[in-house]
């Protein structure tokens, strides 16, 4: 997955961007958006024990 941090606006204070690949998710602030790339990362290297089968 491409993960993308950007702001939308020249502005100090403006809004932020995080891309997944082709789907955008706006934020209030910088500090937000990197708070939320920060916790996908972390879940996405979690292990992910597979279900028993049987």
């Amino acid at each position: 997955m491409n993960i993308l941090v950007r702001p939308l606006s020249p502005r100090p204070d403006g809004a932020w961007q995080v891309r997944l690949d082709r789907h955008p998710v706006t934020f209030r602030s910088e500090a937000e958006a990197k708070a939320f790339v920060s916790t996908l990362r972390r879940r996405l290297a979690a292990p992910h024990p597979l279900p028993a089968t049987g």
